[in-house]
């Protein structure tokens, strides 16, 4: 698999920060399209989670933005719990600061989450949706509380061990983990050495923020736009037959299943992701 530098070393780019409301926000622009399409991380994630899939984005012909959401990555930790409400008005800061008014979206599991109720709330700045894995939906505690330890623990304890075992979490094959991944991780939550951010952004996963802020079958009914909804074989939330069962509930939904890969298709299945995101694209972008 190729680092973040192979990917994108040749191609023209600019990591920056932009101001958003009090969040110093870390974005990634590559590409010069006429179409964006935005990429959005999962809960403690960052920009590097696309790694395996900007190249594709802007060889066929796209501006790509990446950025970190605020308590993540190299934007502004927070100071308080997030919900998915501010990280929607975020988003339409960013797009605004960005002078971006219709945006294909690309969310894997936060992201996706995000994605979802931003397509419900804000069609009008939309093209389409990717939703990669999206999260959100309740689907039991002992799934929830696993993924919040290991959080915890490589947050406070960042050796190179407990950031790869929280990666492991969302990647089906550990080899399929590269030392960058895990490097740039530790680096990011060595930020945080009380836990106090991670705690912040974690909220999502305690019962009860999660159920007022939950994804239901009617969320997916509201998505208007076109949405390619990716799914895997070992995805912790729910088969196949969930994955298709969801998808089926998006009036203009497309399903993809990407095999041996978990909670990180666009990662473990890339070539099988970029190709289906860029036809899907291609067919959902601006008419001539």
């Amino acid at each position: 698999m190729v680092t973040f530098w192979e990917a994108i070393a040749d191609l023209p780019h600019r990591l920056h920060f932009v101001e958003v409301g009090p969040w110093r926000t870390r974005v990634l622009e590559i590409g010069t399209g006429d179409e964006a399409v935005v990429l959005a991380n999962g809960t403690s994630g960052h920009i590097e989670a696309w790694t395996q899939n900007v190249r594709a984005l802007v060889e066929a012909g796209y501006r790509v933005i990446g950025y970190d959401y605020p308590g993540h990555g190299y934007t502004t930790l927070t100071d308080h719990d997030l919900e998915i409400p501010e990280y929607e008005e975020h988003l339409i800061g960013l797009l605004d600061a960005l002078g971006l008014d219709r945006v294909h979206l690309a969310g894997e599991s936060l992201g996706g989450w995000i994605a979802v109720k931003f397509a419900a709330h804000h069609p009008e700045r939309l093209r389409s949706v990717i939703l990669s894995a999206p999260g959100g939906r309740v689907v039991g505690e002992q799934k929830v509380d696993k993924a919040q330890s290991v959080s915890t623990q490589a947050v406070t304890e960042p050796t190179f061990e407990n950031v790869k075992r929280r990666l492991q979490v969302v990647i089906h094959d550990p080899e399929n983990i590269t030392d960058e991944l895990v490097n740039v991780r530790r680096a990011i939550y060595s930020q945080d050495p009380t836990g106090a951010n991670m705690a912040h952004i974690s909220v999502l996963r305690q019962p009860e923020t999660r159920w007022r802020n939950r994804v239901t079958d009617e969320d997916f009914a509201a998505v208007g736009v076109p949405a390619l909804f990716v799914w895997t074989d070992n995805e912790p939330t729910g088969d196949p037959d969930e994955g298709r069962r969801l998808a089926g509930l998006i009036p203009r939904g497309e399903f993809l299943l990407v095999e041996g890969a978990a909670h990180w298709p666009q990662w473990e299945g890339a070539e099988t992701f970029n190709a289906a995101a860029v036809d899907f694209l291609k067919r959902n972008g601006e008419q001539p």
